[in-house]
């Protein structure tokens, strides 16, 4: 019988809160939230807006909606952190000449410098996973969040 999001495998109380996946979830990513405070606290930097460097530096040129896409944001939402970042100096906003209704990004200096820093590598033991079981834990969490996705288009 397959397990449902809240049934743990091997069966029994499936009503108890440490059984739901999701909530195991959710919880990490609290966790993980809590522990990058303070490194991008001390850069002026949020979550989001750390996140969206390191997907900027991915490809030079995104438009704002393949971004938002890649981060699960909405361009209303992604907007107002892009201004802010623009402010900072990470992010250069540009016109695209071919297309005026689209906005393309790229990474300033400071923003590749930063990004280049890594800020994120000092959570690596925190995680307690080594170089084996980093990249199976990542991989399986993404593909929940893809079949998740896939199940609920409509």
């Amino acid at each position: 019988m397959p397990t449902t999001a809240q049934t743990p495998p091997t069966g029994g109380d499936d009503r108890k809160l440490p059984t739901f996946l999701c909530f195991a979830i959710y919880s990490a990513n609290l966790a993980f939230g809590r522990a990058y405070k303070p490194l991008l606290d001390a850069l002026g930097l949020t979550y989001t807006q750390y996140i969206a460097l390191v997907a900027l530096a991915d490809e030079d040129g995104q438009t704002v909606g393949a971004l938002g896409e890649k981060l699960f944001l909405e361009s209303n939402t992604l907007t107002p952190i892009l201004k802010k970042m623009e402010q900072m100096g990470y992010v250069e906003r540009r016109r695209d000449p071919a297309d005026e209704r689209q906005v393309r990004l790229s990474l300033t200096p400071a923003g590749r410098k930063l990004v280049d820093a890594n800020p994120g590598d000092a959570l690596i033991d925190a995680t307690g996973l080594n170089e084996e079981t980093f990249p199976v834990l990542q991989a399986s969490v993404a593909r929940l969040r893809d079949n998740l996705m896939g199940a609920t288009k409509g």
